[in-house]
């Protein structure tokens, strides 16, 4: 039973790294990990730590939308560059970005959507200057979004260990 508990601990610690980083999934790869758990132990033992992580897995959602919305607006962007930035991480992913040896999906992911919403505010205002702008804040955005799921996904794993630890030991 233990080694179970630390490699889902560990599959949660890949949770925690992927509520900051795009493309590894975050909170609901903590929240299937603390799923395991409690078939395996009994949902009464994880019916909280389970409970915050469905409720986390939500408010990050909501939070990363938000973030990077409100990044946009404040920067001035338009739908745009909101959508440029969606098809730029689209590409970053699947495009030529993967067929380079090291990095490739990461930095296509990083640099993607960087580059769709420079060219989606470019099509539709014909200013480089402010396409820039409102790329920065789309990227800006995202990144606090990611920031706050980074510290909810933390918040889940500690209230996972806090209630469970106790009886694995």
């Amino acid at each position: 039973m233990l080694p179970l508990y630390w490699t889902l601990v560990a599959v949660m610690v890949i949770g925690i790294i992927g509520a900051v980083v795009p493309a590894i999934p975050g909170i609901s790869l903590i929240a299937i990990a603390i799923f395991i758990w409690g078939l395996v132990n009994g949902f009464g033992s994880v019916s909280i730590p389970l409970t915050v992580a469905i409720v986390f897995l939500l408010a990050g959602l909501g939070v990363d939308f938000l973030a990077t919305y409100y990044g946009a607006k404040k920067a001035g962007a338009s739908k745009w560059g909101q959508i440029g930035a969606i098809v730029g991480l689209v590409v970053g992913i699947l495009g030529l970005w993967p067929a380079l040896p090291v990095g490739g999906p990461l930095l296509g992911i990083l640099v993607g959507p960087i580059l769709g919403a420079i060219v989606g505010e470019f099509i539709y205002r014909r200013d480089l200057k402010l396409a820039a702008k409102a790329a920065l804040g789309i990227v800006v955005g995202s990144l606090v979004g990611n920031l706050i799921q980074g510290v909810l996904a933390i918040v889940t794993v500690v209230i996972f260990l806090w209630t469970t630890f106790p009886n694995v030991s």
